[in-house]
C-alpha cells in the first residue's frame, strides 16, 4: 500500500504577497468609475410640478420646431431646446431631431409617467430674422427669469410678427445677387442687367409653382431652364449679327442663376449635422441637396440639348472667368453676401456683418489662389475662415452665426463650373464631351463639398474657444465628441 505524501502549502506570507500583487494589477488595469459620460442617467427628481413641466415641454417643442424649419442645424436646435428646459429646472430632458420631425421627452423618474411630444416639420424656409428673435428669446429666458406664461406669449407674438421686408424686396435682393455674381465673373453691364431680370423671373416662377403644390424638384428644373433660355436667345441673336452684343458672354447669365439656386440649398446644414453626429438628418439633407441640384442640371441640360438640335451656334467663351480687377472682385463678393442675407430675411445688423464676412472670405480665397492652391482647396480654406469668424463674432454681435456663414460662402459657389460641365456634355462629341464634362462637374462638386466641409470645420473649431457654453450647449456638443468606449 502506497503512501501519498501531501504537497506542502506555501507560507502564509507568500499567499498574502501574491494576493497583494493581483490586487495592485487589477487596480492598475480596471477603471474606477462607471461610464457616465456616455450614458444619460436620471439624476433624481427636479421638483417641477406636472403642470409647469407640460407648459415648458410644449414651449420647448414649438421653439425647436420653428428653429428646425428656419434652417438651423440639428445641434443648434438641440442645444437651444436643452437651454430652455434647463432654465426652468427640467434636467432629464432628451431631444431627438431628424429631417422631418423633432421629439422632446422629459423623464420624470421611475415612479412617474414620462412626457413625450413629437412634431412633424412641414414647412422649410430660411428666415434669419425669426431665427435671431428665437435665439434672443431663449437667451433672455436663460439669463433672466421669465414666467412660463409670459414666455409663451412672447413666442406667439414672435411667430406672428411679419417679415422685415416685403416679398418684392426679396426678389430684388436675389436679382442683385445674380448681377453681382455676373460682375464677379467679369460680366458687362448688359449681362448684369439680364442676370438681374432673369433671376427675378426665376424667383417669381418658382414661387408661383410652389403655391400650386408643384414639387421642389420641378421648380428647380424651371429655375435652371429659364436663364438657359435667355443665354440661348443671346447666342442666337449674336449668330444673327444683332448689333451691341459683341464681346459678351451669355454663359454668365446661366452661371449667376445657378449660384442663386445653389445658395438656397442646405449644403452647410448637411455638413454641419454630419460633423455634429446627427447622421440621419445629415443624410436626409444631403440627399435633398442632391435631388434639387439634379433638378437644376435637368433644366439646363434639356434647354441646351434642344438648342443643339435646333442648330443654335453655341460657344462657351474662355473669357468667362473672374474679373481681372481684384477690387471689383472683393466689392462684388461683399454685395453678393449682403444681398443674399437680405433675401433670407436677415436683419440690418446681420446683413451688414454678412457683407463684411463675404469680403473677408473672398480675400482669403484670393490669398490662397495667390500661393498656388487649387480652386477646391482655396474655397475650403476661405469657407473655414468664414465659418470660424461667424461662430466667434455671432454671440458678441447678437446675430445668427448661420446668417454670416451662409452668406460668406455664396460668392464661392461653383455656378460657372456647373454650367461649363453641362455645356461640354451636350455640345461636344459623345465620348470626349461626356468625359470632359463629367470631369468639370466633379471639380464643381469638389468645390461644393469643400465649401460645406470648410465652413462646418471652422464652426467646429471655434466652439472650444467659447468660454460661455451653458449646460444645454455642452450636452449637445458632447454628442459629437463623445465615445461609447469611455
Amino acid at each position: 500500500m502506497s503512501i501519498i505524501t501531501p504537497i506542502p502549502r506555501p507560507p502564509r506570507s507568500s499567499r498574502v504577497a501574491g494576493k497583494s500583487l493581483r490586487e495592485r494589477a487589477e487596480r492598475a488595469v480596471r477603471d474606477s468609475g462607471p461610464p457616465g459620460d456616455s450614458l444619460s442617467l436620471w439624476q433624481g427628481a427636479d421638483g417641477v410640478d406636472q403642470l409647469t413641466a407640460r407648459a415648458v415641454i410644449d414651449l420647448a417643442m414649438r421653439v425647436g420646431e420653428t428653429l428646425l424649419s428656419t434652417g438651423a442645424s440639428a445641434s443648434d436646435v438641440v442645444a437651444t431646446v436643452l437651454r430652455l428646459t434647463d432654465a426652468y429646472g427640467l434636467r432629464s430632458v432628451h431631444v431627438d431631431v431628424n429631417f422631418t420631425s423633432i421629439s422632446v421627452s422629459y423623464h420624470r423618474g421611475p415612479d412617474a409617467d414620462p412626457m413625450t411630444v413629437m412634431r412633424v416639420i412641414k414647412v422649410r424656409s430660411t428666415d434669419l430674422t425669426r431665427l435671431e428673435r428665437l435665439q434672443t428669446l431663449v437667451r433672455d429666458i436663460a439669463d433672466d427669469w421669465v414666467e412660463i406664461d409670459d414666455a409663451r406669449t412672447r413666442f406667439d407674438d414672435l411667430i406672428r410678427a411679419p417679415h422685415p421686408y416685403r416679398r418684392w424686396v426679396v426678389t430684388a435682393s436675389l436679382g442683385i445677387v445674380a448681377a453681382a455674381v455676373a460682375a464677379l465673373l467679369g460680366g458687362t453691364w448688359l449681362i448684369m442687367g439680364l442676370s438681374f431680370v432673369t433671376t427675378g423671373m426665376v424667383d417669381r416662377v418658382q414661387r408661383w409653382l410652389a403655391h400650386r403644390g408643384i414639387a421642389a424638384f420641378f421648380t428647380q428644373v424651371a429655375g435652371g431652364a429659364i436663364p438657359t433660355v435667355v443665354a440661348v436667345g443671346l447666342l442666337a441673336a449674336m449668330s444673327a449679327g444683332v448689333p451691341g452684343l459683341q464681346g459678351i458672354s451669355p454663359s454668365l447669365v446661366v452661371a449667376s442663376g445657378i449660384v442663386v439656386l445653389l445658395a438656397g440649398l442646405s449644403v452647410v446644414g448637411a455638413a454641419q449635422d454630419a460633423i455634429d453626429g446627427y447622421y440621419v438628418t445629415a443624410g436626409a439633407r444631403a440627399f435633398e441637396v442632391l435631388v434639387l441640384t439634379l433638378g437644376i442640371v435637368v433644366g439646363i441640360g434639356v434647354i441646351l440639348a434642344m438648342a443643339q438640335r435646333a442648330g443654335v451656334s453655341m460657344e462657351f467663351t474662355a473669357s468667362a472667368q473672374l474679373s481681372t480687377n481684384a477690387v471689383v472682385q472683393v466689392l462684388a463678393a461683399m454685395v453678393v453676401s449682403g444681398a443674399f442675407a437680405v433675401s433670407a430675411y436677415a436683419g440690418p445688423r446681420a446683413g451688414f456683418y454678412s457683407t463684411l464676412t463675404g469680403g473677408l472670405g473672398w480675400l482669403a480665397y484670393l490669398g490662397a489662389i495667390r500661393i498656388g492652391m487649387g480652386p477646391a482647396a482655396a474655397s475650403s480654406l476661405a469657407a473655414l475662415i468664414a465659418g470660424f469668424l461667424s461662430q466667434r463674432v455671432a454671440s458678441r454681435l447678437r446675430v445668427p452665426s448661420l446668417a454670416l456663414s451662409m452668406a460668406g460662402i455664396v460668392p464661392l459657389l461653383p455656378g460657372l463650373a456647373v454650367y461649363q460641365g453641362l455645356f461640354e456634355i451636350v455640345r461636344s462629341t459623345p465620348g470626349a464631351g461626356l468625359s470632359t464634362g463629367l470631369t468639370t462637374l466633379l471639380g464643381a462638386a469638389g468645390v461644393g463639398m469643400g465649401l460645406a466641409a470648410g465652413v462646418s470645420m471652422g464652426t467646429f473649431l471655434a466652439r472650444p474657444l467659447h468660454a460661455e457654453l451653458d449646460r444645454g450647449q455642452r450636452r449637445a456638443l458632447r454628442r459629437a465628441a463623445g465615445d461609447a468606449r469611455e
